[in-house]
């Protein structure tokens, strides 16, 4: 059996951009791709804390170092500039695998720097 668990989490970004026209996904700084596990391509989910909107798209890398978090395409009529979202990517692991898996938590601030690093402790899974 496999489980689907939660690989890296970006905690309160801020939307710095929405752009309709573009062809849909969201553009997120590599800096915090990268301190998260979450690749360019990648499915993503998105809940907005604003409006409690949630979406799912994938991923391009933005500028390194720019705090770029910019929806595109439909995604961005869910979205205001200045709105804070969690944005989130999975993994399906056996559940031994689960036991041991230890998602990455990138907490930011108001300017979309990386304040904080959370690794999850280990899954408690009752059998």
């Amino acid at each position: 059996m496999n489980r689907t668990m939660m690989h890296g989490k970006i905690h309160r970004a801020r939307v710095t951009q929405a752009d309709l026209n573009y062809v849909g996904s969201i553009t997120i700084d590599a800096d915090i791709l990268d301190a998260v596990d979450i690749l360019p391509n990648e499915k993503v989910a998105i809940v907005n804390n604003n409006n409690g909107a949630r979406l799912e798209t994938y991923v391009i890398a933005g500028e390194r170092g720019s705090g770029v978090i910019c929806l595109n395409g439909a995604a961005a009529r869910l979205v205001q500039v200045g709105d804070i979202v969690i944005i989130m990517n999975y993994v399906q692991l056996t559940t031994e695998e689960a036991r041991l898996h230890h998602p990455k938590v990138a907490v930011l601030n108001e300017h979309n720097q990386i304040v904080e690093m959370i690794e999850e402790k280990e899954a408690t899974i009752i059998l």
